[in-house]
């Protein structure tokens, strides 16, 4: 018994780190899209500047790219690998990030 409430202490300890683990960094997400629109978002020549856009924007256009609705070359197939958390999560990023 005494060791079954332990085990049972370590699995309710681990909880909160698990979910922590689970939610989407926007700085990690955001390094896949460095190599056009920049590390924090202040793009390359010819490429969208992503630095200080609306979070809804930015978010909006990416699950448009995710789901079909908005044509392009590279980004509908970036964002098909996407979740709505981290469509969420790398849009507040870039929403955040100085023009």
């Amino acid at each position: 018994m005494k060791r079954a409430l332990s085990v049972l202490a370590g699995l309710a300890a681990a909880l909160p780190l698990a979910a922590a683990a689970q939610t989407p960094n926007g700085r990690d997400l955001a390094a896949a899209c460095a190599i056009c629109h920049g590390t924090e978002g202040r793009a390359q020549p010819n490429m969208a500047v992503l630095a200080g856009v609306q979070k809804e924007q930015l978010a909006k256009l990416l699950v448009e790219f995710r789901d079909g609705r908005r044509p392009g070359t590279i980004m509908p197939k970036l964002a098909k690998g996407y979740t709505d958390a981290q469509i969420d999560a790398v849009s507040a990023f870039f929403a955040a990030q100085k023009k």
